[in-house]
C-alpha cells in the first residue's frame, strides 16, 4: 500500500469528525514514511501518538453518537473495541522487538477508510440533527463553534511550522 489520500466521499459533513479522521490519516502516512527507515524510536513514537489520538477520537465519536441517540452506537463502540485490541496487539509485538510496521500500515489503511464509509456514515444524520438542535437551543454553542474553528486554524498553522520553530514557540 502507499500513502493514503483523503477523498471527499470520506467527509461526514461534521467538521470535527472529519478533522480527526484526516489527522489519523496523517499518522498512518507518517507510519508509511518511517517503515523503511528502521528508525524504531521514530516508529514507536508515531505508533504511540497514533494510538492515543485514535482512542481519544473514539471517545469523542462514541459520546457524540450516544448524545445523538444513534440506535447502533453500542455495536459501533464494539467495532472500535475490536479494532483497539488488534492495534494494541500489534503495538505489543512492536514493543517486543518485532517489525510490524508494514503489517500495521496495511491493516490501518484498509480499516480506516472502510470504517468511515461503512460504519461512520451510518451515524451522520443522527449526529447532524443533534448538533443542529443543540446549536439552536444554546446561543453560546455558536460562539464555541467559532472558537473551535480558530483553535483548529492555529493548530494547522503550528503543524506547518518546522520542528525548530515549534520548539521556540511553546
Amino acid at each position: 500500500m502507499a500513502l493514503l489520500v483523503w477523498v471527499p466521499e470520506l467527509d461526514t459533513g461534521i467538521d470535527e469528525i472529519d478533522r480527526q479522521h484526516r489527522r489519523i490519516v496523517d499518522y498512518i502516512n507518517k507510519l508509511y514514511e518511517l517503515r523503511e527507515t528502521h528508525d524504531r524510536d521514530g516508529l514507536g513514537e508515531v505508533i504511540g501518538e497514533m494510538v492515543d489520538y485514535t482512542l481519544s477520537h473514539f471517545v469523542f465519536e462514541e459520546s457524540l453518537m450516544e448524545s445523538a441517540g444513534y440506535l447502533f452506537s453500542g455495536p459501533h463502540k464494539k467495532v472500535h473495541e475490536l479494532f483497539t485490541r488488534r492495534v494494541a496487539e500489534m503495538q505489543s509485538r512492536f514493543d517486543a522487538g518485532e517489525d510490524v510496521a508494514n503489517e500495521l500500515h496495511n491493516m490501518l489503511s484498509r480499516w480506516l477508510f472502510n470504517h468511515i464509509r461503512n460504519e461512520d456514515h451510518g451515524y451522520v444524520d443522527s449526529a447532524k440533527a443533534y448538533l443542529r438542535m443543540a446549536r439552536e437551543s444554546n446561543p453560546m454553542a455558536e460562539k464555541e463553534r467559532l472558537k473551535a474553528e480558530v483553535l483548529q486554524e492555529l493548530e494547522q498553522r503550528q503543524q506547518k511550522k518546522g520542528w525548530l520553530a515549534r520548539l521556540f514557540s511553546g
